[in-house]
């Protein structure tokens, strides 16, 4: 197939989450065959007038990336760009990344003719708590009417979990499948830890307050306290850092390593021997309105290098990392319970060892972007031979 994949406003390359999602559907499905285009952006906010015009190309990793440098807030102005690409490339199909303010590719395809996948990876309709909400409801709802009418044309919608999209849209278009690991590049440390060093138990991701890594530096403190022999390493920015760093004061061995990018991950996280991800719904009202819809990168790929993991007692967490099988469940918010489940693997190197592999296991035959790919083909070849 001739797959044109529209990720307006993401910067591919990058390190965001949604940088990496996007490289690792385009390169995989790239590497089953198929010809896959990207629209995304250079940088993130990035205005390039002339990108409207002549999109700049790379060919990269076996795709190729047309960048149209528009913020994303503006993305439907990459319309007419969008319908040149379409008629210069007539791709089989067309897969869009949802934004709010996207659409461009949608529109595109219905012109065209051509069958769509949406791809949804966060809640369409904001709850009534958030502010985007409110002022979209004061506005008479337009917001909420562009992505139901996305929904309605899309031939197919991919989600990790079909709360995302609103109730009205026909459950029989929705296919719920997780984000993951490549598991050929995350794989467990070779040879294994010196068991005479301490153990490093890493958390990566955004210092925001949902991603629990203020949790995660309070429960370091009572670690260490206790006299444990072990050192913590936080990979990530966020709005909390400061605040973070203000909490380790007097802690050498809490040690904050800032973003780094995605080619580097992998030796990171070979390096530790457990992975924390203390999610915290409470924090984050579209979270408590719908559900854990994130399918956590940091999850899968700590689980691939073979990491036992330590994460919330939350669905769908709960099935990706099952209690005791690929590492420990902790109520969310509770630091004393995080604490005691780090100080448990610490102690006992045996357990540790027995979760990584398990974890290793599980993403192997389940969570991986090769597995999600495969997924993902199945789904475009049924719309593109029902479109024909």
């Amino acid at each position: 197939m001739k797959i044109l994949y529209i990720a307006s406003g993401i910067p591919v390359p990058g390190n965001l989450g949604g940088s990496t999602h996007t490289y690792e559907v385009a390169r995989g499905l790239a590497q089953r065959g198929h010809e896959v285009h990207v629209v995304a952006v250079t940088r993130e906010g990035r205005t390039q007038l002339a990108h409207l015009w002549q999109p700049a190309q790379v060919h990269w990793h076996g795709f190729t990336i047309h960048h149209i440098d528009i913020p994303k807030i503006a993305s439907l102005v990459t319309l007419i760009p969008i319908l040149r690409l379409v008629k210069q490339l007539r791709p089989d199909v067309i897969i869009e990344r949802y934004y709010n303010f996207a659409g461009a590719g949608m529109i595109a395809a219905r012109l065209s003719g051509i069958p769509t996948l949406l791809e949804v990876n966060a809640l369409i309709i904001d709850p009534p708590s958030e502010r985007k909400r409110r002022i979209d409801d004061r506005l008479g709802g337009p917001l909420r009417r562009w992505a139901t009418l996305q929904c309605r044309w899309a031939a197919a919608i991919v989600t990790p979990l079909h709360t995302t999209v609103p109730a009205g849209i026909d459950r029989a278009r929705i296919h719920e499948h997780p984000w993951g690991a490549d598991i050929d590049r995350f794989v467990p440390s070779d040879p294994a830890h010196d068991p005479a060093l301490p153990p490093t138990i890493l958390f990566i991701g955004s210092f925001r307050s949902w991603h629990g890594a203020v949790h995660g530096v309070a429960a370091a403190r009572r670690v260490l306290d206790a006299g444990l022999a072990c050192r913590f390493v936080f990979v990530g920015t966020g709005p909390e850092l400061a605040e973070a760093h203000a909490m380790a004061e007097g802690y050498p061995a809490i040690i904050f390593r800032g973003a780094q990018p995605y080619p580097d991950m992998p030796a990171i996280i070979q390096s530790a021997d457990i992975g924390i991800a203390p999610f915290d719904t409470s924090k984050h009202p579209a979270l408590q309105a719908a559900g854990f819809y994130w399918s956590p990168l940091k999850i899968h790929e700590y689980m691939a290098c073979g990491l036992a993991v330590i994460t919330s007692d939350i669905v769908p967490l709960d099935r990706i990392v099952r209690h005791q099988s690929e590492g420990l469940l902790v109520p969310e918010g509770d630091i004393t319970a995080l604490a005691t489940a780090i100080t448990t693997l610490v102690q006992d190197p045996v357990a540790r060892a027995r979760y990584g592999a398990a974890a290793r296991a599980r993403v192997v035959a389940q969570y991986s972007w090769q597995h999600h790919c495969a997924e993902l083909e199945a789904i475009l070849r049924t719309i593109q031979h029902s479109n024909g």
